[in-house]
């Protein structure tokens, strides 16, 4: 192990470099990947812009039935043509999601813990690699707990899907967890997508913070921000373009979709900033036309 004496804090992030290893595919970091990893990563991330709109659905895996969520047979179509992947279970995705439609899949594979349990952080890897094959996922989606107790099976969890992924050319998707006990700073996003990052995941799924620009270039793939917690629909449109702008390349949003009065029209507000270069102030002017 590497003597940590005398490290040096990082500070060359070189943010207003682009990525220098794409190797002719426009997804970050898959230039070196086969074709069937970058098939995936194409059903994922839109070749125009290079984007994504992900909707998290996956709340029931540990929260049971979520506001906004109590009927996933009639909240999923609704917001099916305004999204580009789908993230659930395959429980929801089984039941509740026809399988006629055309998005990318992200499939959870990872579970834990019910919110009964005050620690979330010890979970399990509960889907195997044959069944993502049938689900025909387009990447495995594991949350991943640095700093926290459960870090060491966390980090296990992630090798052994990474690896089955590798073998059957599917992505994985590392899924950085914040408790409560964790700090939501550019310094431990830095570490724990860095250290997903080496891991060998193809995207990592994070949240949004200061110094963020400095936390994609850090990241050898691309990242997506989560949407966290309920924001009024303006704040939500604001972060999902200060992400986008500070070089995320997608927004994974789930209850500033679902739980929003109008979430088809927020999910269309969302797909304008992540796809076509709306700011802020343009999507809100966009989803208050689309209201009234």
């Amino acid at each position: 192990m590497a003597d940590q004496d005398g490290l040096k804090v990082a500070k060359d992030y070189h943010v207003e470099e682009a990525f220098a290893n794409n190797g002719g595919f426009y997804v970050k970091g898959a230039g070196s990947l086969d074709w069937g990893m970058k098939k995936h990563l194409a059903n994922i991330f839109d070749p125009k812009s290079g984007n994504t709109v992900m909707f998290a659905f996956d709340h029931g895996y540990f929260m049971g039935s979520t506001a906004g969520l109590e009927r996933l047979d009639l909240v999923i179509p609704r917001l099916m043509p305004h999204i580009d992947c789908l993230m659930g279970t395959r429980g929801a995705l089984r039941t509740c999601v026809s399988p006629d439609n055309r998005k990318a899949i992200a499939l959870r594979v990872s579970s834990g813990s019910s919110m009964l349990n005050e620690d979330l952080s010890h979970e399990v890897v509960a889907v195997d690699i044959e069944d993502s094959i049938r689900m025909n996922a387009d990447c495995m989606a594991v949350q991943t707990f640095i700093g926290a107790d459960g870090q060491l099976s966390s980090i296990d969890n992630l090798s052994r899907v990474i690896n089955a992924g590798l073998r059957y050319s599917i992505p994985t998707l590392g899924v950085v967890a914040v408790g409560k006990d964790m700090e939501r700073t550019d310094r431990f996003f830095k570490l724990a997508t860095r250290i997903v990052a080496e891991m060998g995941v193809q995207l990592v799924k994070t949240y949004y913070c200061d110094n963020f620009e400095e936390v994609v270039a850090a990241c050898p793939v691309p990242i997506v921000v989560a949407g966290g917690k309920k924001l009024p629909e303006n704040e939500a449109l604001t972060l999902a373009y200060r992400s986008i702008q500070g070089g995320a390349r997608g927004l994974d949003m789930g209850r500033n979709i679902f739980q929003s009065e109008h979430s088809a029209e927020m999910a269309q507000a969302i797909r304008q900033i992540v796809h076509e270069a709306y700011t802020d102030k343009q999507a809100w002017e966009f989803f208050q036309d689309a209201i009234h």
